[in-house]
């Protein structure tokens, strides 16, 4: 997306200006060109170019090539083990006879700061590093030092620091102070060396001024140091896919040989294409057009995406698309179909009238759930779908079954892993609100006399997804709707969540003898579902059995068994969970997967 401009207009609005306030710049036209965020190749003017002059028909699509040397002849990378401490990847590349003029060397360094600002995300997944190789003499070598231990003149400097010297130097830099809080606290820096002992760079800080290119520079050394390798990958190959196009054999790349102490190696940069097979039914559908397969494939041509359409056995015909290391946003066939989109105009779709939607019936299940619970009395609460992984093993008294999906890139160890149960998040707002006073609910509690009688205590539930791993799924994990509910109060006991919140049991041999109440918590809902209470091993409704989860206290436990499938349990919270959530009172706690009832 593109609109007109001036420099004054820009201006004007940035500074506020009244219409009467002329600001001293021209009315030359200036063209704001939005760039998608996942577009990296069009982040400089010569992506950007290239990619209006393809999808124009001026150019063909560049076919991008890894130079032909053998390793013995290929510069190298060796990476020391201690860099695993803080940034333990790194992928390199050369441009060799390259052509700069201002306006290129400039569009050069405006590329890397984009990066930096956008996948690198302020360098801490990816830094760049770009360096004259005739200055320098490999192989090189990817280390992790103490501060103290690495001395060597930084970019635009004209004297050497230490690395703990330059930190406290650069602190009063506007720009790279941002980037120090990255390794400052690490026992070690990491640090790139020629041959000779000479500091190549410190990333994510700075270059050294020994190997600083200029207008003269010829040959370009680029190396990216990462925490994440995919993203250093995508970076590196955007880096020398812009700028090859201005080397002496144009769009060609010499490849570096990255070896690791362990004896892993590779060699960078991958520029080769990768396949996808798009069936044409699914273009034509996502896309609302009914387009033969030659206009999809000359669609494809004008966004960079080569395309081969043939006939399958079954006479369906489906497009071999070849992906090129520029388009790394092409991740699943709806992105191709969406650039087939944007390559023939949305405004020439026709616009078709949105159908009423219906809600899915799970979350019409959902609702009905969250209706009925809250009509005996409980508060609906929503609580975070990430947690600490200590509060789904050990705090809950379990091992580490090894089913969680992990956070990356956690912001604090409450968020390092997303949740497989809900049972962390209902304790820990007890917790939290011990010291408020309980609200009085009127709970239906049997003396001897059968008398109600009311108390204080919290009843809080949660209808909410929880996730585990699952190597049958494309992603790699799997969600799950529960249904949680939790009792906390003076009078907690097994008795409690039977009558007040399980009342599922009414033939309760495992425990105690109960009279059954009419507002049970689960027996609504296996009430709603049309699930009937049936003898232990009947497979027409539901029945419960001990269990033995550690969560809750040895015999006073029972799983739900529902058409022969265990579907939740409830029980008395164990002691132990209680005061690792540092809650004073007992609590009963119930979980139902309300999936299984669809």
């Amino acid at each position: 997306m593109w609109n007109q401009t001036t420099e004054k207009a820009i201006i004007r609005k940035e500074k506020h200006l009244e219409e009467e306030e002329e600001p001293s710049e021209d009315e030359e036209v200036i063209y704001k060109i939005e760039v998608p965020a996942n577009r990296y190749d069009l982040l400089c003017l010569e992506g950007l170019s290239q990619a209006l002059r393809i999808f124009n028909g001026l150019d063909p699509i560049p076919t991008y090539t890894v130079a032909n040397i053998s390793k013995e002849s290929m510069l190298r990378m060796h990476v020391k083990p201690e860099t695993s401490q803080i940034r333990p990847y790194v992928v390199c590349a050369v441009l060799r006879g390259v052509k700069f003029d201002e306006a290129r060397y400039n569009s050069f360094i405006e590329l890397q700061d984009r990066l930096h600002q956008n996948i690198c995300r302020r360098r801490t997944l990816v830094a760049i590093g770009t360096h004259d190789v005739d200055t320098i003499k490999g192989p090189f070598t990817y280390e992790a030092l103490p501060p103290k231990n690495i001395n060597f003149v930084p970019l635009k400097q004209t004297r050497s620091f230490s690395a703990d010297a330059l930190m406290e130097h650069y602190k009063k830099d506007l720009i790279l102070k941002k980037f120090l809080h990255i390794i400052e606290d690490s026992p070690v820096y990491p640090v790139i060396y020629d041959c000779n002992r000479t500091v190549l760079s410190l990333p994510p800080i700075i270059n050294g001024a020994h190997s600083a290119i200029t207008l003269q520079t010829k040959n370009v050394f680029i190396e990216c140091t990462a925490t994440d390798l995919t993203k250093a990958n995508i970076v590196l190959n955007t880096m020398v896919t812009m700028f090859s196009m201005y080397c002496e054999r144009k769009f060609e790349v010499e490849p570096v040989e990255v070896t690791y102490t362990d004896g892993r190696s590779y060699v960078s940069p991958d520029l080769s294409l990768y396949q996808m097979v798009v069936p044409l039914s699914y273009i034509t559908t996502i896309v609302g057009v009914s387009l033969p397969a030659y206009e999809v494939a000359r669609q494809l041509n004008k966004m960079q995406l080569p395309a081969k359409h043939s006939l399958s056995e079954k006479n369906e015909t489906s497009f071999t698309v070849s992906v090129p290391p520029t388009r790394s946003d092409i991740l699943h066939p709806c992105d191709v179909a969406e650039d087939v989109a944007i390559a023939y105009g949305y405004n020439e779709i026709l616009k078709i009238t949105i159908p009423s939607l219906k809600p899915q019936s799970l979350n019409q299940f959902k609702d009905l759930i969250r209706t009925e619970i809250a009509m005996v009395g409980y508060t609906e609460v929503l609580t975070y779908i990430l947690c600490s992984s200590k509060e789904i093993s050990t705090m809950l008294n379990r091992e580490d079954d090894k089913t969680a999906a992990i956070n990356g890139n956690p912001r604090t160890a409450d968020f390092e892993v997303v949740r497989t149960t809900l049972m962390p998040g209902l304790l820990k707002t007890v917790g939290h609100n011990k010291d408020h006073p309980k609200p009085i609910r009127c709970e239906l509690t049997y003396s001897d006399d059968f008398e109600k009688c009311s108390s204080a205590a919290w009843l809080i539930f949660e209808v909410c997804d929880v996730v585990r791993l699952d190597e049958k799924k494309d992603v790699g994990a799997s969600n799950h709707c529960k249904l949680a509910a939790l009792h906390c109060g003076a009078t907690s006991g097994f008795e409690v969540p039977t009558c007040n919140l399980l009342i599922l049991l009414r033939p309760l041999c495992v425990i105690i003898e109960i009279v059954i109440a009419d507002t049970g918590l689960v027996d609504r809902i296996m009430e709603l579902n049309g699930a009937p209470f049936v003898s232990p091993g009947d497979n027409m409704g539901y029945y419960i059995e001990s269990s033995k989860e550690p969560e809750y206290l040895a015999g006073r436990q029972a799983s739900i068994i529902y058409k022969g499938e265990k579907i939740g349990t409830f029980g008395i919270v164990h002691p132990q969970v209680l005061r690792n959530f540092d809650i004073p009172d007992p609590c009963s706690f119930v979980e139902i997967n309300v999936e299984k009832f669809l």
